[in-house]
């Protein structure tokens, strides 16, 4: 690890000078979450490896309601890849007990990035809507719903384009 995360301070060392005008800092990971944890308004954007980041965005999907919640995207210059923070859960597969919220969210980061802008917002909305409504959520945001009801939800949420109608 000294050597890659030497490579990789070095390298962001490098970039960042480039860049004057947007402060550099570094701090070691568990700095970080305490950081995170006590005034996680400090930071605009934390640039890691992949371990760190998998540390960092655990720690943060807790200020919004957990791992269901959290979308993730990795992006780079000819491709995109696009899932849920938590992965695929295989623990709780086939148990009606997952929250499809972080997969939907990064469904629309996804369309967002393809500039299918008109379909993002129509899943947000659902989405949204739902959480508004406050009758098919699922347990790990206080509701009694399965993964196919809240599902269901969303679907009779999903509001067809103005053109369509």
């Amino acid at each position: 690890m000294k050597m890659s995360d030497g490579l990789f301070l070095r390298c962001c060392r490098d970039v960042s000078k480039d860049y004057p005008e947007i402060f550099y800092g570094e701090h070691i990971i568990d700095n970080t979450c305490m950081q995170l944890v006590m005034n996680p308004y400090q930071y605009d954007v934390l640039v890691m490896e992949n371990l760190y980041g998998d540390i960092i965005s655990d720690l943060c999907a807790a200020f919004v309601g957990g791992l269901g919640m959290v979308p993730g995207a990795n992006l780079g210059d000819g491709y995109a890849i696009f899932e849920a923070v938590h992965g695929s859960a295989p623990d709780i597969a086939g148990k009606d007990l997952a929250n499809p919220t972080a997969i939907l969210q990064s469904a629309v980061l996804m369309l967002r990035h393809l500039n299918e802008v008109e379909a993002a917002d129509r899943v947000y909305n659902a989405l949204e809507k739902t959480y508004k409504e406050k009758l098919h959520t699922t347990r790990d945001v206080g509701g009694n719903a399965g993964t196919a009801e809240f599902t269901d939800a969303i679907i009779a949420n999903l509001e067809v384009p103005v053109a369509a109608k």
